[in-house]
């Protein structure tokens, strides 16, 4: 189900996705006064009524706060403790976690050939028939991140679309009786096209952490590419650092394999 904060009316969500990108990137801080709606509508070039439906469905969020005779006061701490903190160098095991914490809706559900980029990081020899899912996971009603994966057929025939919607796929897997062994993924950002802001619930160009992933069993076949974006105000990425080495030769360096600190 969709966000139920988000107002309805094209103008007022757009009103609504930027104040509340606005306030979760800290651009708009906690304690600070809002325009008031004229001068709001005139910057978004939009109504007075348009402004004021996006306001209530901030106030409904909890990120603003209407004060008699002073004016809207945002209030940014309620973004607190929502916000998903992952340590990189435990994040798989954390990501398998966050599977049974939250909730998934599947958007959509397919069999056809990988794209080549997904066979080419996947070492498949010959074009192979893929599963491919589209999810969106959400916390607490807010939707945090979009997830597109990519089983081989023979695979993903072992479960049924019902179960990709209600189970982690890590335990789809181990189901059909795959041994995952390794693992590879990267991270960079990226920008939200307009189907992914949607699903999202941001504006369209908003910030994402991108990530990619490919899993492989004990004979190196590729099992799983997943295409991951994360929403920043909900989900951050740790990583440890030591700081190490001699004179001109001293670094910092990733505290790989050493106990995760901070929240999960």
């Amino acid at each position: 189900m969709p966000n139920a904060h988000l107002p309805e009316g094209a103008k007022a969500r757009r009103v609504y996705l930027s104040l509340r990108d606005q306030i979760s990137d800290g651009r708009l801080s906690d304690g600070k006064s809002l325009p008031g709606e004229q001068r709001l509508a005139e910057s978004y070039g939009v109504s007075r009524v348009t402004v004021r439906r996006a306001l209530d469905a901030l106030s409904d969020a909890s990120l603003i706060e209407k004060r008699a005779g002073s004016g809207t006061i945002v209030r940014s701490a309620a973004l607190a403790g929502k916000r998903a903190a992952m340590n990189f160098n435990t994040l798989m095991p954390q990501l398998v976690e966050m599977g049974h914490s939250t909730t998934a809706r599947l958007l959509s559900f397919s069999y056809s050939p990988a794209p080549d980029f997904v066979a080419q990081a996947m070492n498949w020899d010959t074009p192979e028939k893929a599963q491919i899912a589209t999810r969106v996971r959400s916390a607490d009603d807010i939707p945090f991140s979009h997830l597109t994966t990519y089983v081989p057929a023979s695979i993903a025939q072992n479960y049924s679309e019902d179960d990709l919607a209600t189970t982690p796929l890590f335990k789809l897997l181990e189901r059909s009786g795959v041994q995952i062994v390794e693992a590879h993924q990267s991270v960079s950002a990226t920008l939200a096209g307009p189907d992914v802001a949607e699903a999202l619930e941001v504006a369209v160009g908003s910030a994402l952490l991108s990530l990619k992933r490919v899993m492989r069993d004990v004979d190196g076949n590729g099992v799983e590419y997943l295409s991951a974006l994360y929403r920043p105000d909900m989900f951050s990425l740790e990583m440890p650092l030591n700081r190490i080495g001699e004179g001109k030769g001293r670094h910092w360096e990733p505290s790989i394999g050493q106990a995760e600190r901070g929240t999960t």
